[in-house]
């Protein structure tokens, strides 16, 4: 139930709050870490309770989603609003971030044209350009002017005999890679190369574990399962009791804020506190193949397609060393016959048929994992035909996704509130996480937890600074480790 201990030099930290009020935040995926470190940064008294044995192990993550471009659904609204989060994203966790490109790529099997994309990037290239106007610190998607370009197939044929190069010295040197091996045919043309950027979830999770670890007003619970929640009389705080996984013992703690920040299984706290809520759950998976003839730059490659059908969007995640991630919007992909449920009037929790629950708590059959892996490749290798002869390289990464509300296609979504200091992280994107705890933060100036004098313009300023001290090699160096305890190859533990 301790910290782990700490083997470099304490960091000194200063508190910027004298609020005794202590909060309790269940889950430790990237919204209850995200929260944790936004609370105890500002010197606030914060237990992280986490069942897992370490921080954001949660659904497969490998894209910031800046922009909403990977989404023709949604609204453009939307779209702007994960522009802004996004934003904010890189600038708390610049040592998780991938910085390359996406390429967005139109079947000829797919309705419509690229062209027809434009209005919503021109929207979201102008909106990047007044935020990068307001505060130079938002460059974080590079010059707006250049956030996206169409490519002719005359542009795309012209790099088909250079070098693949191993560094980026301008922005069609990402294409060469994709002008060599896609079946250009297959095509509609232009093609759209976007500053989309990738996220991982290894180096996320050893920036939280690191950050954590050195933030005194942040104590840390892993392999600890929330038994039972109980608010006190005159419905002032709350009696937490947990179970180590372990060693089976039962504390019990009081705390003055409750935050739920358990992803697919927020409706279980939900119901243990008697809050009703309607919700989705989705179960997902991605998988990794490993190409070892792919050397040098690849972006992400997006090939558009419907969701649910067998020619669904089919999405190629590169990492060093020929190791990819493969989403493909098919039911035998990444997507689940009965994988979205939702919940009913007698629980807040959407049930998830059995077979899901045994993948997420114990193991994948191994025939189910070289089917559906190889199930991806072949979907990539009708767009990518020497894809074929790649691997399957790791189980998949996998889990639920919640969706508040009733709308399957959602995407922005961040906190919502029950009764007196109970608060629901409720993100579908993790790029929302920062605007959860922004919210949840609020609420706790607005009930007299903090006062809004001391806390100032940090209400809204993002003051991570222990956070941000996290060098790059020691991100990598942690993030290696996690992956190597969690069974995938080091290669998703690196920057690319």
């Amino acid at each position: 139930m301790n910290k782990p201990l700490i083997t470099h030099q304490p960091i000194i930290h200063q508190a910027l709050l004298s609020s005794k009020a202590k909060i309790a935040i269940v889950g430790g995926g990237v919204a209850g870490s995200t929260i944790a470190l936004r609370f105890a940064e500002l010197g606030l008294d914060t237990t992280l309770i986490e069942k897992g044995p370490s921080l954001v192990n949660g659904p497969p993550m490998c894209h910031l989603h800046a922009g909403g471009n990977l989404y023709r659904e949604i609204s453009d609204e939307e779209c702007l609003t994960l522009l802004k989060q996004s934003i904010d994203t890189v600038k708390v966790y610049p040592h998780s971030i991938n910085i390359r490109p996406t390429v967005i790529a139109l079947p000829k099997t797919e309705f419509g044209q690229p062209i027809d994309l434009l209005p919503r990037l021109e929207k979201i290239r102008a909106k990047y350009g007044e935020l990068v106007a307001q505060d130079s610190r938002n460059k974080v998607l590079g010059e707006p002017a250049n956030y996206f370009r169409f490519y002719s197939r005359l542009e795309i044929e012209a790099l088909v005999n250079k070098a693949i190069p191993t560094k980026a010295n301008q922005d069609s040197d990402w294409l060469i890679s994709f002008a060599q091996n896609v079946n250009l045919d297959n095509l509609k043309f232009p093609v759209l190369l976007v500053q989309e950027y990738g996220w991982s979830a290894f180096r996320m999770a050893a920036i939280a574990s690191l950050a954590i670890e050195r933030l005194p007003s942040c104590h840390l619970q892993t392999s600890s399962q929330v038994t039972a929640i109980t608010q006190h009389e005159n419905d002032v705080g709350w009696q937490i009791s947990t179970q180590h996984m372990q060693s089976q013992d039962i504390i019990h703690q009081n705390f003055d804020y409750v935050i739920n920040a358990c992803g697919f299984k927020s409706g279980e706290i939900d119901d243990m506190v008697s809050a009703k809520r309607t919700r989705m759950v989705e179960f997902k998976a991605a998988y990794i193949a490993h190409w070892p003839q792919s050397q040098g730059l690849w972006p992400e490659v997006v090939f558009y397609g419907e969701r649910g059908t067998p020619q669904g969007m089919a999405q190629l995640t590169p990492y060093p060393d020929g190791y990819f991630q493969l989403h493909g919007m098919t039911q035998d992909i990444t997507l689940f016959d009965q994988g979205l449920v939702a919940s009913s009037l007698k629980s807040a929790q959407p049930q998830l048929a059995q077979r899901f629950i045994e993948k997420i708590d114990k193991k994948w059959p191994e025939e189910l994992v070289n089917n559906r892996t190889l199930g991806s490749i072949e979907h990539i290798a009708q767009y990518v035909p020497a894809f074929s002869s790649a691997s399957v390289a790791a189980k998949p990464l996998f889990g639920a996704q919640q969706i508040p509300g009733e709308d399957a296609d959602l995407r922005t979504a961040d906190v919502s509130f029950h009764g007196l200091n109970y608060a629901r992280a409720e993100i579908v994107k993790g790029s929302s996480a920062l605007a959860a705890a922004d919210g949840i933060l609020k609420s706790l100036v607005d009930g007299g937890l903090i006062a809004e004098s001391e806390l100032g313009h940090y209400l809204t300023k993002h003051y991570f600074p222990v956070t941000q001290l996290c060098s790059e090699a020691e991100v990598t160096a942690r993030a290696i480790i996690l992956a190597t305890q969690r069974g995938y190859p080091v290669a998703l533990a690196k920057n690319f």
